[in-house]
């Protein structure tokens, strides 16, 4: 048989204890990470808060790749929701590979990073500087040459990771763009919210989302589905089964999978959806009943969900954290499905763990 058949044929449980893996140690920390950054970051986070307020930016600039990219599309939703200022995606490679200087004066110029060692990103970096921006480096290795060049870093707090898959870092990089967010705009109900993610983060991992695992065992595609803050939770959640479980998982928005999309959609390609309480819910559930009665099998992580395929969550009165909860109960889930199909999450063959993208 050669080794396409061998990719398709059905996949063989490996003999391995889910909590025996990295992935499933290092995100059961995010907890932990999410209540150090809270405490060793106020400081500084409050700083740049204030001076975000005295000078405000003219937009935010975003710049990440991989996991921290998806806590890019979070910050935008967070960022223009809750201050009004308008937050783009910049491709890293218009200045590394193209050479082409961005007009930044002013700007806020965002960059996400785990290792803080990319060079795409240290030259984007570097360039934004030059232009005027003022660049801020949420990062988890705080010796990185990103720390180094940037005019303020976050530090993620998450120690270190060394599954390839990375989770506490990224619910670490969520949280601290939250975590900004919540002084930039001064909402004490916002504040409370953050201060009570720990434990909740806690209690999402021990959710029981076993009805996916075994919905997915067999499964060769699937559509994962969010909108507005949930939008980063459906591509992260794309990503990691991608990279743990071989499974061809692809993220849009529950708008956009309709125009075009949709007809794919069957009993053979499955449905995830991460929805929020928001104005965004009632849309999103309707997708998620129009792609079951056709035949799809549809998991929801929502609230208000109920029968076949509706996933537990916890309650969060804030729809900002319901993402954040959401796909750390996801994490357990993926580990446990990635070793029933026969895969150890902590090291897919053909990954590394630290990209360095020119």
């Amino acid at each position: 048989m050669n080794d396409f058949s061998d990719s398709v044929s059905a996949p063989r449980s490996l003999d391995m204890d889910p909590e025996s893996t990295a992935l499933h140690r290092e995100a059961a920390e995010a907890a932990d990470t999410v209540a150090r950054q809270i405490e060793r970051n106020d400081a500084e986070v409050r700083r740049l808060a204030a001076m975000l307020r005295d000078d405000t930016p003219p937009f935010v600039v975003t710049c990440a790749r991989g996991s921290s990219d998806h806590a890019a599309t979070y910050a935008k939703y967070v960022i223009e929701t809750q201050t009004g200022c308008v937050t783009a995606s910049a491709s890293p490679s218009v200045e590394s590979i193209y050479a082409v200087p961005l007009q930044l004066r002013g700007a806020l110029y965002l960059v996400i990073s785990q290792s803080g060692a990319s060079p795409d990103l240290l030259r984007s970096a570097e360039a934004a500087r030059m232009a005027g921006a003022r660049v801020v480096a949420m990062v988890n290795a705080e010796g990185s040459p990103l720390a180094t060049l940037a005019d303020t870093v976050i530090p993620l707090q998450a120690g270190p990771e060394r599954s390839v898959a990375a989770t506490k870092s990224f619910i670490g990089s969520l949280a601290a763009v939250l975590h900004l967010v919540v002084h930039w705009c001064g909402d004490a109900s916002l504040l409370q919210s953050l201060h009570e993610l720990p434990e909740q983060l806690r209690r999402a991992f021990a959710l029981d989302w076993s009805p996916l695992v075994d919905g997915l065992q067999d499964m060769q595609d699937l559509f994962v589905l969010g909108r507005g803050y949930g939008l980063a939770a459906a591509q992260e959640a794309a990503l990691k089964l991608k990279e743990t479980c071989a499974l061809h998982a692809e993220a849009f928005s529950s708008a956009e999978v309709r125009h075009g999309p949709m007809e794919l959609v069957g009993p053979r390609l499955p449905v995830l959806l991460f929805a929020q309480d928001d104005d965004a819910l009632a849309g999103a559930m309707a997708t998620a009943r129009d792609f079951h009665r056709r035949g799809a099998e549809v998991w929801t992580a929502a609230p208000g969900a109920s029968g076949r395929g509706a996933l537990p969550i916890v309650a969060t009165s804030q729809p900002m954290c319901a993402p954040i909860l959401a796909i750390q109960s996801f994490y357990r889930a993926v580990n446990a499905l990635a070793i029933r199909r026969g895969r150890d999450p902590d090291h897919p063959p053909h990954l590394a763990k630290v990209t360095e993208t020119v």
